[in-house]
């Protein structure tokens, strides 16, 4: 791979990039070897950007939509020439194999292209008032405004597809933003602002500060930005949200999704198997929706077993740089000792470890299991690695309850050919969304995509985010 990544990168403060100093080191997750440095926003910058996407509201909201359009399909070009590039950044500072990274890119491009198809579409209704006599004479017309200046968080584990999701959204709302990337991964961010800074935009209408969690605070509590989407952990989102004030708040957050398969698989097992391999390993199960609890019907369960074992047995794992491989390196070697301790302790108390199990620094071997207690965390919290738990059940609708015991609710898949136990599924099962025929890990970048529970507020998709960045207002005219 011939190397793109710059020696440095700067941070984007109030449209412009600010080399304020290089004290982000940004590891080769695979290597351990610092690849780049990236300039790290302090207190003063961040209030700094808030400031000046605060004045830029009005010059955002006054910028006509063919205008927004034109920016992102600028984006979208240049993120195609750039491809290469944006591809070799992910699979570095994140450790994502490079098929993966390309892939992402690709989605990148797609989420862009939403964002500029929206955003000439935000339009209104008018309404019928005359429900009564005293309103006789009145008409009602509603159209969507922007919501103002808006705060963006975006996680390591995709940090060009969830960024661009908020990004696109924002710019296509009218809305000017403050975006914090992941400081494990602030690289793809930044090559973003740079293809952002080449437009039209208002001046000051954006900012990309990487700041560690410690030094984010104002991104949540300051009270000139008037949304918070944030995506990430569990546990931090809700954290934000109980200081975010006033302001709307979205947050996608974590999930154990599991996926279900009826008795009326066994003559496509070959296929579920394969789908249930890429949901779960797919870049080393480091989704939110990456398939962690496969539960199975009885008559099919043993089946199931010795093929998924047999497939997760032939996957690659490696440098991520290697086409061939399919599991790169967890984030840190710390979260990969986290894993290896659940999996330990998983069995500890009674579980049987099929395949894999073991940790070599940042990377976990694919790893299945089955018997793992309903209590142990590799059941009831997120993996976020590469490890699936299997289990038995008599029925289809033990299954159901089985995956509703969940605290998250993100999205279930379902493997049936019965169309009422599809709808079924869809009328009972606890998550944002339902995938038949499909792991739970596959998203379209247009879908409204989010969760319940435990797993957050609101949904994703252009449109739906465009939504929550818009407010909805009303002009009544009465005849003279």
């Amino acid at each position: 791979m011939r190397r793109m990544l710059k020696a440095r990168y700067p941070y984007y403060l109030a449209s412009e990039p600010v080399f304020a100093n290089e004290t982000l080191e940004v590891t080769d997750k695979y290597s351990g070897v610092v690849a780049t440095r990236v300039a790290l926003a302090d207190a003063r910058a961040i209030d700094a950007g808030i400031a000046a996407a605060h004045a830029a509201r009005d010059a955002m909201a006054r910028f006509p939509p063919y205008a927004r359009r034109e920016v992102l399909v600028h984006c979208m070009r240049r993120f195609q020439e750039r491809a290469d590039e944006l591809a070799e950044a992910l699979c570095i500072e994140a450790g994502k194999p490079i098929r993966d990274a390309r892939g992402e890119v690709t989605r990148l491009i797609d989420t862009f292209r939403e964002g500029a198809e929206e955003s000439t579409r935000l339009g209104g209704e008018v309404l019928n008032l005359e429900i009564s006599p005293r309103a006789r004479g009145y008409r009602g017309m509603t159209k969507r405004v922007p919501i103002g200046p808006v705060s963006l968080i975006s996680p390591f584990n995709f940090p060009l597809n969830l960024a661009a999701h908020k990004i696109a959204a924002a710019v296509a709302a009218g809305c000017p933003w403050v975006l914090k990337p992941a400081s494990r991964t602030p690289v793809g961010a930044m090559i973003i602002g740079e293809v952002l800074a080449e437009t039209d935009l208002p001046k000051g209408s954006f900012s990309i500060l990487p700041a560690h969690r410690g030094g984010a605070e104002l991104f949540t509590t300051d009270p000139r930005l008037k949304l918070l989407s944030f995506t990430g952990s569990t546990a931090v989102g809700w954290a934000l949200k109980a200081k975010a004030g006033q302001k709307k708040v979205v947050l996608e957050l974590g999930g154990n999704a599991a996926c279900i398969v009826d008795a009326d698989q066994r003559e496509r097992l070959d296929h579920v198997v394969a789908r249930l391999v890429f949901g779960a390993f797919y870049q080393s199960g480091q989704s939110c929706i990456s398939v962690q609890r496969i539960i199975a019907h009885e008559a099919v369960y043993d089946a199931l077993k010795d093929k998924l074992v047999a497939a997760t047995r032939l996957l690659v794992a490696g440098d991520p740089k290697d086409e061939k491989t399919f599991i790169g390196p967890m984030i840190s070697e710390s979260e990969a000792a986290r894993l290896e301790r659940w999996i330990s302790q998983a069995v500890g108390a009674g579980a049987r470890v099929l395949c894999g199990g073991t940790r070599v620094g940042s990377m976990v071997e694919a790893t299945v299991l089955e018997d793992v207690p309903g209590t142990e965390p590799l059941v009831t919290e997120e993996a976020f690695g590469p490890v699936v738990v299997l289990s038995k059940v008599p029925s289809y609708d033990a299954a159901l309850a089985e995956a509703n015991t969940s605290r998250f609710g993100l999205q279930t898949g379902v493997f049936t050919n019965d169309l009422h136990r599809a709808m079924r599924a869809w009328d009972l099962l606890e998550v944002g969304g339902v995938l038949i025929n499909e792991v739970p890990s596959w998203r379209v970048d247009n879908m409204p995509y989010g969760g319940v529970k435990d797993s957050g507020l609101g949904r994703e998709g252009v449109r739906y985010a465009i939504e929550d960045m818009t407010e909805t207002r009303l002009l009544v005219i009465k005849d003279a």
